[in-house]
């Protein structure tokens, strides 16, 4: 078992809850697929990353997409919610902490950051305006 791989108690409160409507193509292990999706979602990687042992990836994000439009992954936090009763904690990603310093910024400055054209044919060292300097000592 990975480390982000489900329980078999939380596979026992979700899998009663999950869609199984046969199609003319055999369905990919649901276990596996959701070990899979949570794996991208918990380690921040992107499908592509995802091991072969979740299966095929494009499997993965498709089902994670469907069902998100579905409102399955609603349905299945409300029910892991609820096996636990209630005993569970969850982090929203949107809490992030600014650093010290961010709090010191001017307020109403405006950043505008913008590159003239030509700007990248331009040279990237000019010539001294000042006049040369012979060693020799004889001017």
């Amino acid at each position: 078992m990975s480390r982000y791989d489900l329980t078999d108690f939380e596979w026992r409160v979700i899998e009663p809850l999950l869609p199984n409507k046969p199609r003319g193509v055999p369905r990919v292990d649901d276990r596996r697929v959701l070990n899979g999706i949570f794996w991208v979602l918990r380690s921040g990687a992107p499908w592509r990353d995802l091991p072969e042992r979740y299966g095929p990836r494009t499997t993965c994000c498709n089902r994670f997409i469907r069902w998100r439009k579905a409102g399955v992954w609603d349905r299945l936090m409300d029910a892991i919610t609820a096996a636990y009763d209630g005993d569970i904690q969850m982090i929203d990603s949107t809490s992030i902490r600014a650093h010290q310093q961010a709090a010191t910024a001017k307020r109403g400055i405006e950043i505008i950051v913008s590159v003239a054209p030509g700007a990248a044919s331009r040279p990237r060292s000019t010539r001294s305006s000042m006049p040369k300097v012979s060693r020799s000592g004889s001017a």
